[in-house]
């Protein structure tokens, strides 16, 4: 799979630990976040993602930012991407399964590494449901 990452200033060490679990898996990653804690502004990092999603140059986008809302509220604006906001395993799971989610945004500041870690691991291995879902998911776009 292709797999675009993006984070601010909260999220280089989750960065990191995913990227080394992607590589090992043998994903191709790009990596538009910032190896620094110095602070920076989210969108420049999540804008990317959200661009190689929605034209196919990636498969899925991994964005990481303090909080996890403001990198997902900036690729959300994009046509195509479905970000969903997740802190927990089973959100990933039903975010995939339910919203057919193509980018998963982390909230550094309130999940740990490992978390993360399980989290990307369980949202890409997990399919959308399609049926009921599918028409639900044709009305999210404006």
């Amino acid at each position: 799979m292709k797999i675009s990452i993006g984070n601010d200033h909260a999220g280089p060490d989750y960065k990191k630990a995913i990227v080394e679990m992607l590589q090992a898996k043998g994903h191709e990653v790009t990596n538009y976040g910032t190896d620094s804690s110095e602070s920076v502004d989210y969108p420049d990092f999540g804008h990317p993602v959200a661009t190689d999603v929605s034209e196919g140059k990636a498969d899925f986008g991994i964005v990481i930012c303090g909080s996890g809302n403001g990198i997902s509220m900036t690729v959300n604006k994009q046509s195509k991407v479905r970000a969903a906001l997740c802190w927990m395993k089973e959100i990933a799971v039903l975010a995939r399964q339910h919203n057919d989610a193509n980018i998963i945004s982390i909230p550094a500041r309130f999940t740990s590494i490992p978390q993360a870690v399980e989290m990307v691991e369980a949202f890409l291995n997990t399919e959308f449901e399609g049926g009921r879902h599918q028409n639900r998911v044709d009305k999210i776009s404006c």
